[in-house]
């Protein structure tokens, strides 16, 4: 188990994003210095260490990871992307953590864990935002009681709503900016920062 967090910030640093990412996926990487901070955080919480961590839309395993390396107990990662899976797999393999990975749509699940740490896609196209945030946070807190969930800072209000129409409480806030690279083809800026937040959910 990692004991100081630039350490493990160190080890996500190899972690790679989709080689071929799909807009309609929004498949970013999320940040090293942004995983590590996340899950050292959710480890102090008590919410990673000798539990059964579940990542839903895990994309290349960088949240999963980081959470084996907290010394979870047992970590899931699930994405609908094949290519995403395979990469994690072979990360999970190099740092030597005991990570699953499975391809399947998050619908699909139907495991139980006691954490759910993720990065759903951020609905950056305004008409699925509500529908792709609703989605995983419901189907996060059927799988787990506690959740760490990214979402745009901009999307806070309805995403307080949406937890109260769903038994739930926020109970922490993290806050971060979120540095988009230019990887699709109708991107005009080389990167762009995004605020994000961290909500931790816990079911009623």
């Amino acid at each position: 188990m990692i004991t100081k967090k630039r350490h493990l910030e160190m080890a996500l640093q190899d972690i790679p994003a989709h080689p071929d990412p799909d807009p309609d996926r929004e498949q970013y990487l999320t940040p090293a210095p942004i995983a590590a901070d996340l899950v050292w955080n959710a480890t102090t919480q008590g919410d990673v260490s000798g539990l059964k961590v579940v990542d839903l839309g895990c994309g290349t395993g960088i949240l999963a990871l980081a959470a084996a390396l907290m010394g979870a107990q047992e970590v899931v990662g699930v994405d609908v992307d094949e290519k995403a899976i395979k990469l994690a797999i072979k990360q999970a393999e190099q740092l030597q953590v005991p990570a699953r990975f499975q391809a399947m749509d998050v619908n699909e699940f139907k495991e139980r864990g006691d954490t759910v740490i993720m990065n759903p896609p951020f609905g950056a196209q305004k008409a699925q935002r509500r529908e792709a945030d609703r989605r995983f946070l419901e189907k996060a807190l059927e799988v787990a009681p506690v959740v760490y969930s990214f979402h745009l800072k901009k999307t806070e209000e309805f995403l307080e709503k949406l937890v109260k129409a769903l038994d739930a409480t926020i109970t922490h806030r993290f806050h971060y900016s979120f540095t988009l690279p230019r990887i699709y083809h109708f991107h005009q800026e080389e990167k762009r920062a995004v605020e994000v937040v961290v909500l931790r959910v816990e079911r009623n």
